[in-house]
């Protein structure tokens, strides 16, 4: 039959794609070198609070706080910013599928039934010359049913590594948006670490302002019973109710921020507001950080910070890009082939020689296209030296906050270590003074500037032992980890399932 020839053309092209299977034109991917420190964090002899062991995944049980570990759990499960995220991955995976179906045939079925009918005073009319006895009004033909079903095929043949650069950006860009997810999850885990440490702290700043408001009040007792005996003036009395409603009125605005914090941490759940006041409204002692915290070896942090993979991420994708423009330079061959049945009439539409094809190669080459194809070239290598530069700085500014926070939490640990004394001697002093007071030797402004030391110096190392714990989290966060038990390490070519989908 006819169709050998074509098919031997059809099965020749294979063969060339075969050939030439795995070419494409443009830069391949190299990972880029960090240019992290190898051994530890700058500089040295700094972070005596720190030790190259490597960080625990599961960060926030360092605080050995059983609450806290039950609500990062919770979050990583519930969190609104990690299911967007989640869903964005699936959403690149899908772009993949649709930039890989491109490696493929095109294959379309079609039916089709046309009622026609041709004008005598037409094309028709032509034919009156060439058929004897058709009159003067030339050939009539009556109405006519054509009925027709088949099938057309059309394949791209990817000799330059235009579809497979596509996929390859396509497969870089899932892994971006994997590592997105990832940031996601490590973002809601230390915001979530943060607003509950906080919320301790708020708590213990609502006890001591009410032990001072007590402390306030036995102050005011003592200055009221001096008045009685006419030891003392009624000035002492009312300084010390003033300084008890000073007092009083630091509670209210505390209470404001316990219930910010409450709710903050409710929003990284999911929940509505008020909905944890149960779990967190009983008043607890702020997570205390470790003495020593594992840093890990620096140049693991490109590793295990997920924004470091994301933006190495982009760069392959920028990189795979150049190539899909490059390849445009190049002809397109594409294989066609049509076949199908055709007939005038229904009964005869699956005879054999109601069978028609058409099949072979066609070649696209670019001519002129007035710039087109050499400006998305040069835009891509833009793009691509862009993703560089984000990269490094990506790199950068993670050393930065890891040195940082390093900095931070080693600084503020000698505070509160300087502000515990101070707090001892405080509430000494007041001791001192009160005792002076009550024997009629001593001033009350004295035991009012006393109070007030004292409770500056409270609110000052509990404010430092927050600090502290916040401090740690920063570093945990700058450290990159919390997603390697909850989203696991995957290959690059088999990304992970999402599996709330």
């Amino acid at each position: 039959m006819a169709v050998r020839p074509a098919i031997s053309l059809m099965l020749g092209a294979i063969a060339l794609c075969a050939l030439v299977a795995g070419c494409a034109v443009g830069p391949d991917f190299a990972a880029p070198d960090p240019q992290l420190p190898q051994s530890s964090f700058e500089p040295k002899n700094v972070f005596q609070n720190a030790n190259s062991a490597a960080p625990d995944p599961a960060w926030w049980r360092a605080f050995r706080d059983p609450l806290l570990t039950e609500l990062e759990s919770r979050a990583a499960q519930r969190n609104l910013d990690v299911e967007t995220a989640t869903i964005r991955l699936a959403e690149s995976r899908f772009e993949r599928g649709v930039a890989a179906a491109a490696q493929f045939p095109s294959i379309n079925a079609d039916g089709k039934y046309q009622r026609e009918l041709y004008s005598s005073n037409g094309i028709a009319s032509l034919l009156g010359a060439l058929v004897p006895g058709s009159g003067q009004n030339g050939v009539v033909i009556p109405p006519i049913s054509d009925y027709t079903v088949g099938l057309d095929a059309s394949w791209e043949l990817d000799l330059w590594g235009h579809v497979k650069r596509q996929v390859e950006s396509a497969d870089a860009q899932v892994i971006q948006s994997a590592e997105m997810r990832r940031d996601a999850l490590v973002s809601t885990e230390a915001e979530l670490a943060r607003d509950y440490i906080q919320l301790r702290g708020v708590q213990t700043q609502i006890r001591i302002a009410e032990e001072n408001l007590k402390l306030s009040r036995e102050v005011q007792k003592i200055a009221e019973e001096q008045q009685r005996k006419g030891i003392r003036t009624a000035y002492d009395a009312e300084a010390a109710a003033a300084q008890a409603e000073s007092a009083r009125g630091q509670i209210p605005t505390l209470t404001i921020q316990e219930a910010q914090y409450v709710n903050a941490i409710a929003f990284l759940l999911g929940e509505p507001p008020e909905s944890l006041r149960g779990e967190l409204g009983a008043q607890k002692h702020i997570p205390l950080a470790p003495p020593r915290v594992p840093v890990g070896v620096p140049s693991e942090l490109a590793r295990r910070r997920p924004d470091i993979r994301a933006a190495e991420a982009q760069l392959h994708s920028a990189t795979a890009e150049i190539g899909v423009a490059v390849a445009s330079f190049y002809p397109t061959v594409k294989l066609n082939g049509t076949v199908g049945l055709d007939a005038l009439n229904l009964k005869k539409l699956f005879y054999g020689n109601s069978l028609q094809y058409n099949a072979g190669p066609s070649v696209s080459v670019p001519i002129f296209d007035a710039g087109r194809l050499k400006g998305t070239l040069e835009l891509r290598k833009a793009q691509q030296q862009e993703a560089a530069v984000a990269y490094h700085k990506t790199v950068l500014q993670a050393w930065h906050e890891v040195v940082n926070a390093l900095v931070a939490h080693r600084q503020e640990g000698q505070r509160r270590a300087r502000l515990k004394g101070q707090l001892d001697h405080s509430r000494a002093a007041l001791a001192i003074a009160r005792a002076r007071y009550k024997d009629g030797v001593g001033e009350f402004l004295t035991v009012l500037d006393a109070e007030r030391s004292l409770l500056q110096a409270a609110q000052q190392h509990e404010t430092s032992t927050t600090n502290v714990s916040l401090d740690l989290v920063q570093l945990y966060k700058a450290l990159g980890g919390g997603w390697e038990e909850v989203f696991p390490e995957t290959s690059p070519s088999e990304p992970e399932v999402v599996s709330s989908l």
